[in-house]
């Protein structure tokens, strides 16, 4: 969870850190700026180079001219919101085209659906699933996998967080708080016939705010609730990025990572915690491994494996395109969930009122865990069926997959193959047996 990855937070020569951190993004973009002749000098030298009509195109030198140049614009480059790449799917042996649009919107999130248009609707039931993407650091298109893996059977809906220096200064804060009512409002909109399933950093938030719903006694809870590699108590089997947030103070975060979007972006002064910094976390925690892959990039392109090339440039495209996090979410969740642990000491609010997951009871659980995960260890997730006392037995599920890490939890060939189809069991399980299906069908038999 990138959220956390806190070891590769950009720490600021002086010891507060606040007269370098207001105007280190300012700097970065005029970094970013100044690089830019450089790199379109580079892409007409890749394309120079790699013309057919050429002679030096066909030789060791040209090639290897074309994949440095390719190599230094792709590494300077500053990458854009990634498109989903999802035109269609195969439900029943006949594949059907799928429309992507928005069904509810707030300044820092819209819920997408992703529309199957059949010519006949299947016999098999096709839940509704609603998919709480992270809020940490990469962009929802992350969960491309997951969304393929669960669009044969289900009608899927994922959260699509806005990155916060496009969200005008006006529209307002955004915090944990207004997240939890994000998670809310969205369950009202699908009337509660959903099973809802978090994916890594949104699994308190998810739990948060169902808990709330049940405190209220609200009609509109899930059927069931999914959690996936998150947080719920980073006490258990701490991993280094857990340890490191517990030596840390609030003030550390607040000196050390959060900076004002500068202009031109629309969130103009918005505080945020920029991509960049969290990119320059997640690379230095395996920066070995980054190097050598774009070692090995350059060694594709000369040789001519475009295949290899390729593979590199999808992963990279979709990893190194990272979003602002408005600064007011992430260090009440660094606080809330790194460093005070409140939900599972029983301490978290939620506008200033306890959140109490032992009022959850209409909603079944499953939590799923990774057996290699180094971001939520194993047993952090497994944490909320303790929490979560007034859940029947027979609704609780746990399952840790052997073999995977933090990834491999929600995407892979392991997730399609053994996690997705008992996550989907368990939903089918469930759909309407319980949680606000049971309750609206119970009220409407008096």
């Amino acid at each position: 969870m990138p959220i956390g990855e806190f070891d590769g937070a950009a720490a600021m020569p002086s010891t507060s850190g606040g007269v370098l951190s207001a105007p280190l993004y300012w700097l970065y973009e005029m970094g970013h700026a100044a690089l830019d002749p450089s790199r379109r000098l580079a892409d007409a030298t890749r394309l120079f180079f790699r013309n057919p009509g050429n002679p030096l195109a066909h030789t060791t030198y040209g090639k290897s001219m074309a994949a440095a140049a390719e190599v230094f614009e792709r590494t300077t480059r500053i990458y854009g919101k990634p498109e989903w790449g999802i035109d269609d799917t195969v439900v029943g042996g006949e594949r059907v085209p799928v429309h992507i649009h928005a069904v509810w919107e707030r300044p820092f999130c819209r819920l997408l659906h992703f529309e199957r248009n059949f010519e006949r609707a299947p016999r098999r039931p096709q839940p509704k699933v609603l998919i709480v993407a992270p809020l940490s650091g990469h962009y929802a298109t992350l969960l491309r996998g997951t969304v393929e893996a669960f669009l044969p059977n289900h009608e899927v809906y994922i959260t699509e967080w806005r990155n916060a220096r496009n969200v005008p200064l006006a529209e307002g804060k955004f915090d944990l708080d207004d997240y939890i009512d994000y998670v809310i409002s969205m369950l009202h909109m699908l009337q509660g016939d959903c099973h809802v399933v978090a994916v890594c950093q949104p699994a308190v938030p998810v739990l948060a705010a169902v808990s709330v719903m049940e405190g209220n006694d609200d009609p509109y809870v899930p059927h069931s609730m999914t959690l996936m590699g998150g947080p719920i108590d980073t006490r258990v089997r701490p991993t280094a990025v857990n340890k490191l947030a517990e030596d840390k103070d609030i003030d550390w975060f607040r000196r050390n990572v959060i900076t004002k979007v500068p202009f031109p972006h629309p969130g103009f002064m918005r505080d945020v915690y920029p991509g960049f910094l969290q990119l320059t976390g997640f690379m230095s925690m395996n920066l070995d491994r980054h190097v050598e892959a774009h070692r090995s990039l350059f060694t594709h392109l000369v040789k001519g494996d475009g295949d290899s090339a390729q593979k590199h440039r999808e992963f990279y495209d979709e990893y190194l395109a990272v979003m602002d996090l408005s600064a007011e979410f992430y260090l009440q969740t660094v606080n809330t969930v790194f460093i005070r642990h409140a939900l599972p000491k029983g301490e978290m609010t939620h506008r200033g009122l306890p959140v109490d997951p032992g009022k959850i009871r209409r909603v079944a659980l499953m939590t799923v865990e990774g057996e290699h995960d180094d971001i939520s260890g194993v047993g952090q997730t497994e944490a909320t069926h303790a929490l979560c006392p007034n859940i029947p037995a027979e609704d609780k599920v746990h399952y840790v997959q052997p073999g995977v890490g933090h990834y491999g939890v929600f995407n892979g060939s392991r997730f399609r193959a053994e996690i997705q189809p008992r996550i989907a069991d368990f939903m089918l399980s469930h759909n309407g047996g319980i949680g606000g299906g049971k309750k609206r069908n119970a009220e409407a038999a008096e």
